[in-house]
């Protein structure tokens, strides 16, 4: 069995990297598929470092391989790189550059995690024994399909990988501490819009008109009761309605109606059990009315479902880094990530890894918020768990 370097200390040498990554990425955030800045930064530094590099997969993926031997495994190691259209309120001097634009979810310090990463196992290459490494920078990952979009062009073949590893940083939990679950740890996440027609005409003589409004607001009460009433009180599931936009006049009885939401679920038998009663729900109380309706129902991308032994493996690494006090399994959101997608392709693990320290007003904010920030000395620690859980699986331990 190849032996493995200290990876805190492999990772503390990298910090001042890591940090002026993350801050340049930080001032110069791009969207989904919009990503080529960051996509050439990153291409060009795995070349720097040796690595066999494919780039413009899904339009801005990035891939960076180590080979294996034969008869050796490969880990996969995705890191997400799209910013949000957040105009950011922080304070600082690296703040985003680019109006209207910011790196509100944390994905400038996973490409910041991911280059150390690369930097760490290549300088430490015996360590893999015979494993190879696939680095997967992904593109779009806020609601752009991006995963679906980088399996479908191959990014997951040649070679295919044994292991899928992912990270969040996360920003409600304090720097130091990890959260590694098995099974679900992420929601599915489907969107749905519904269109109302009926009839218009004066406030006045509404039984002369089939109203909208009031067709969409017995649809609204009603979609909101599909939870309570047809899933499982065991199963967590949510259905949110998020918009209800109708009418032009205070005295015009409005002829359409638009309604948009969004589902989450854990259970793919719950999932389906909610789009099928979204639609049962949605023609049933049209037609109560006499109005008519259409809904589109995008199904976005599956839960995020932790495979059992590659959780024990990402867990003894945690430990490792942070000591096992600081690594538990207490936290499961309704929030979706496509990292989903790459686990349902090849299982794996993706575990949340603390950035907040409130002392100093880091992580005092939510995900998305125009405030969002966290602790960098989360980077070091990042390269240095996914560096332990992928050295470990690639020899075939988790000690």
């Amino acid at each position: 069995m190849a032996s493995r370097p200290d990876f805190r200390y492999v990772a503390h040498t990298l910090v001042e990297q890591l940090i002026t990554d993350r801050r340049d990425l930080h001032q110069h955030p791009e969207l989904g598929f919009e990503e080529f800045r960051t996509a050439k930064i990153v291409a060009d530094r795995l070349r720097e470092l040796g690595y066999e590099v494919t780039e413009g997969v899904a339009t801005t993926g990035v891939l960076g391989h180590i080979p294996a031997q034969p008869g050796g495994k490969v880990a996969m190691l995705r890191f997400d790189m799209d910013a949000l259209p957040i105009h950011e309120q922080n304070d600082v001097d690296y703040r985003s550059t680019i109006d209207g634009k910011m790196h509100a979810c944390g994905h400038d310090g996973h490409v910041a995690i991911g280059l150390g990463v690369a930097a760490a196992l290549m300088q430490n290459r015996e360590a893999l024994g015979t494993g190879g490494i696939k680095l997967l920078f992904q593109p779009a990952e806020e609601g752009g399909g991006g995963a679906q979009k980088m399996v479908e062009a191959g990014a997951m073949q040649n070679p295919r990988p044994d292991i899928s590893l992912g990270l969040h940083i996360w920003a409600p939990m304090p720097l130091g501490k990890a959260n590694v679950r098995s099974g679900p740890i992420m929601a599915s996440a489907d969107t749905f819009i519904v269109e109302i027609t009926g009839k218009g005409g004066h406030g006045a003589q509404p039984e002369t008109t089939v109203d909208s409004v009031l067709v969409a607001s017995h649809m609204v009460v009603a979609l909101h009761s599909i939870v309570s009433r047809n899933v499982h009180p065991e199963q967590p599931a949510v259905l949110s309605v998020g918009s209800v936009q109708a009418g032009t006049a205070h005295n015009i009885i409005a002829h359409n109606a638009t309604l948009t939401g969004t589902i989450r679920s854990y259970d793919p038998e719950a999932r389906e059990r909610l789009k099928q009663r979204v639609h049962e729900v949605v023609q049933g109380v049209a037609a109560t009315f006499g109005a008519t309706a259409t809904l589109k129902y995008d199904e976005m991308c599956p839960a995020t479902i932790c495979d059992p032994a590659a959780t024990a493996l990402v867990r003894g690494a945690a430990e490792a880094i942070l000591g096992a006090e600081n690594v538990d399994d207490s936290v499961r959101t309704m929030g979706s990530e496509d990292m989903s997608v790459l686990l349902n392709e090849v299982p794996g693990c993706y575990f949340f890894l603390g950035g907040q320290t409130l002392e100093r007003e880091l992580g005092a904010h939510p995900h998305h918020h125009p405030a969002f920030s966290f602790d960098e000395g989360v980077l070091p620690l990042g390269v240095a768990i996914l560096c332990e859980a992928a050295t470990r699986y690639l020899n075939g331990s988790n000690e």
